[in-house]
């Protein structure tokens, strides 16, 4: 995983509908709360995805941009958002380079890792989560960081 206080690599990829996400985009304006997750429809994924749309509001709040990231297709991603009423991007990491750019391995060397980033206005790394099986706990741990960013 990268290293709290490192800057977060920039990238460019395509949403669920086919618009060009550019993370440099949000420099200055907006707190980012980056999740990667391993595959869409599934059990802990799924769970993940819908306790950020839980907690969308509140992520909002806190002056943070939600981004999902996975290698689905932006048809798989399509089929979640509309599923579940997703109020945020999900972006297609089809050949995993963002995923690399941001050092999420493997779990049990089989699946790809669960990893969250919050990312701060100025494009500093500010939290990291990895749990590959606890999905709440990554919303919470954001919720945290960006408190306790507010409040320094």
């Amino acid at each position: 995983m990268l290293d709290i206080g490192e800057e977060a690599p920039d990238f460019e990829l395509s949403d669920q509908d086919g618009n060009v996400f550019n993370l440099r985009a949000l420099r200055g304006q907006r707190n980012v709360v980056l999740f990667f997750y391993p595959k869409d429809n599934t059990l802990v994924c799924t769970l993940e995805v819908c306790a950020f749309r839980d907690a969308h509001m509140e992520l909002l709040a806190n002056e943070a941009e939600v981004i999902g990231i996975s290698s689905d297709n932006a048809r798989s991603h399509k089929e979640v958002v509309d599923r579940w009423r997703l109020p945020y991007r999900l972006l297609c990491d089809t050949d995993g380079l963002v995923r690399q750019a941001y050092q999420v391995g493997r779990t049990l060397g089989l699946f790809p890792g669960r990893v969250t980033y919050v990312i701060d206005k100025e494009g500093r790394i500010r939290s990291a989560v990895n749990d590959p099986l606890r999905a709440k706990q990554h919303v919470q741990e954001a919720l945290k960081a960006l408190v306790a960013q507010r409040t320094v």
